[in-house]
């Protein structure tokens, strides 16, 4: 048995879905700029991983997504996307610049 205890604190991973799950609140609505602003404050709060939307929904989130993704290095950026080719296409794209995209 090993009874070695280790000195590291474990990294508890923070995945967070504000600008994607909570924009489906009812009338929560934001533009490709003001979701900008919160992934900013997200990224300084250090959360690991931002899902930053459904690019094929609308211009308006494939804006968005290709945003953060041009502006945010460290997190992650994820997004959401439906099994259908176009689909993973357009979140591709909209995740090209992105340094660690998901």
């Amino acid at each position: 048995m090993n009874t070695t205890v280790s000195n590291q604190t474990p990294h508890i991973r923070i995945f967070d879905t504000t600008l994607r799950d909570g924009e489906q609140s009812p009338g929560c609505s934001m533009t490709p700029q003001q979701k900008l602003v919160m992934a900013r404050a997200l990224d300084e709060l250090g959360v690991d991983i931002i899902e930053t939307g459904f690019p094929a929904s609308s211009h308006s989130d494939r804006e968005a997504v290709a945003m953060m993704g041009r502006e945010l290095r460290r997190p992650t950026l994820a997004v959401l996307s439906r099994c259908l080719q176009t689909d993973i296409e357009i979140s591709a794209k909209a995740l090209e610049a992105a340094a660690n995209p998901r």
